[in-house]
């Protein structure tokens, strides 16, 4: 799987955050805390998010 960091993640490596996608979900992770886990949302559920932020 390929993982990009977010456009909303801080310059400073502060604050990051990875979006990644896995078969039919899309995967966010901490950049600090890589095997810390992810949150997993349904493409619908991720796009709606994106677009009310």
């Amino acid at each position: 799987m390929s993982w990009r960091k977010s456009s909303r993640s801080g310059g400073n490596g502060s604050n990051c955050v990875e979006v990644g996608r896995a078969a039919e979900e899309i995967l966010v992770r901490d950049t600090k805390n890589r095997t810390g886990g992810t949150l997993n949302f349904a493409p619908g559920t991720w796009q709606r998010f994106l677009k009310t932020n």
